[in-house]
């Protein structure tokens, strides 16, 4: 298995920069793994293909302002993006941090953020990641409601028209630097309806981090390590996880996120495990689910621990040729695209 197995060429047009509305009006590629056969149809759609038992099962991380605007002593402006809190030196709360520029950026050097805190940079990793020490008279979520911005992917060049169009409706635990975007097109009405058909609709926590965006740099794309994401199952999650399966229905998770954290909490008799923890799950090719029977997900990039997940579910050869079909027929790609339901 090589990475350019794992690589496909799209239009640059077809990389969407906003969203649809309504969010349930997006295209939905259906993908049967026993026949092989594709299918197209609309998101809301969807309930045509659950049934009364199954157990979809959602990401309700929300997506934290941590896209910051800073200065250096010399007055040049850098870019800081807040991963997650981390350990640091005395009682300052610090944080992981991607900084640009931030090659001349060494130990000592201070960064102020619109008179509302100032960052001390106090060591740096080998991966790019920075460890900032925070001054500030409130905690640095709350510096981050007040003068962040909404962290959006590379391929994304346009502004948001609403902050809101990058956060699921069910988002409601904040820790994200990046949206479970498989999720964005769900809306009210459509959970509702998947409700009322008796599909058990269940939520769980996994905060996306800088590792959704970080490519495999290696030929060999087994070597590739993943970037650790907190996840949190409850007990009430796992409980109507395990009542599903334990009843013959379907385990059906909304996004890579969402299957990793399941994969991570799912034992070998197939039983969820509650819980929270770090995960470091990289699902290749050649991986033995466990607790995910389908999955909705949206179209990824080429070379990516994304597109490996979804290989491992379907078999490589039947993803490319969706994703060549989706190219034919312009579906929309990336974050802000249209959707694939793999049965």
């Amino acid at each position: 298995m090589r990475l350019s197995d794992f690589d496909y060429a799209l239009p640059p047009d077809l990389i969407a920069q906003h969203p649809v509305s309504p969010r349930d009006a997006s295209r939905l590629l259906v993908v049967s793994r026993r026949d092989g056969r594709l299918e197209h149809r609309v998101f809301r759609d969807l309930p045509d293909y659950l049934r009364p038992g199954d157990a979809l099962v959602l990401n309700d991380t929300r997506v934290i302002p941590a896209r910051l605007q800073g200065r250096k002593p010399s007055g040049g402006a850098v870019e800081v993006l807040l991963l997650r809190p981390a350990a640091g030196p005395g009682q300052r709360e610090t944080w992981e941090a991607l900084v640009r520029p931030g090659r001349r950026l060494r130990r000592g050097t201070r960064l102020t953020f619109d008179g509302e805190a100032v960052g001390e940079v106090v060591a740096s990793r080998e991966d790019g990641v920075r460890l900032l020490a925070f001054e500030a008279d409130r905690p640095v979520v709350e510096v981050m409601r007040a003068i962040g911005h909404t962290p959006l992917p590379p391929y994304v060049r346009e502004p948001l028209r609403d902050p809101g169009d990058y956060q699921t409706v069910y988002a409601a635990a904040e820790g994200a630097v990046a949206a479970p975007t498989a999720g964005l097109h769900f809306t009210p009405t459509l959970l509702d309806h998947i409700r009322a058909m008796g599909v058990a609709v269940v939520t769980l926590t996994m905060h996306i981090g800088v590792g959704t965006f970080r490519p495999i740099t290696t030929d060999d794309p087994t070597r590739h390590r993943m970037d650790a994401e907190w996840y949190g199952v409850s007990a009430e999650a796992a409980a109507a996880i395990n009542a599903a399966r334990s009843r013959g229905a379907r385990i059906i998770p909304v996004g890579t996120s969402t299957a990793r954290t399941l994969e991570t909490v799912t034992g070998d008799d197939g039983s969820v495990r509650p819980g929270s923890g770090w995960s470091h799950l990289y699902i290749v090719p050649g991986h033995r689910f466990r607790a995910v029977d389908a999955l909705v997900t949206n179209f990824h990039l080429p070379r990516t621990t994304l597109l490996m997940l979804v290989s491992a579910l379907a078999g490589r050869e039947l993803i490319l040729r969706a994703y060549a079909e989706a190219i034919r027929t312009r579906y929309r790609f990336y974050s802000f695209g249209d959707a694939m339901l793999i049965l």
